[in-house]
């Protein structure tokens, strides 16, 4: 296995301890259900599997677990999210303190979903800045919460192993 990039022998000595134990992958998953959910405020979400390759390793094992671990933490994330918006509705979710979407803004991805339908979803999920957008106006349409799963799962998959490409530099990525 080869080096983690970032400097573990620097960090506190009870973090490098968590890195180093069984439950770094059960600290991701809990990472990657509060990104899905859409409650991640104190970190980038573009950041967190090139971090967490970084960290725990670079090898194909960990790499695909890493994977695996964002995309059942998202995936589960975005259900919870999206039944909350298929039960509580619209009007509900807005005034929830913690749903930090303008109304301005679900309209427009409400207009998304009803243009394009169920494929926006894991269209959404496979793009920077839109990804889970699309969870609320599926939840407010009705879909079936067994072809939403499926539907988040594939652009979770698509984003997460393109952001563990261009980690590892098998992407190159030009701005």
């Amino acid at each position: 296995m080869a080096a983690p990039v970032l400097q573990v022998a620097e960090m506190p000595p009870y973090l490098r301890d968590l890195l180093d134990s069984e439950f770094a992958l059960v600290a991701l998953f809990g990472v990657f259900v509060l990104e899905g959910a859409m409650l991640m405020y104190f970190m980038p979400s573009e950041a967190i599997v090139p971090v967490s390759i970084g960290l725990l390793g670079h090898s194909v094992p960990s790499i695909a677990t890493i994977i695996g671990v964002a995309v059942l933490g998202a995936t589960v994330g975005q259900v919870g999210l999206f039944v909350l918006a298929k039960r509580g509705g619209r009007e509900w979710l807005l005034e929830k303190r913690w749903f930090r979407v303008s109304e301005s803004t679900l309209d427009r991805f409400d207009g998304w979903f009803g243009r394009w339908g169920p494929v926006v979803v894991p269209v959404s999920n496979a793009l920077l800045f839109t990804r889970g957008m699309l969870t609320v106006p599926a939840g407010f349409a009705e879909m079936s919460t067994r072809k939403f799963v499926v539907l988040s799962a594939i652009g979770t998959v698509i984003f997460e192993s393109a952001l563990a490409a261009i980690s590892l530099g098998v992407i190159e990525v030009a701005f």
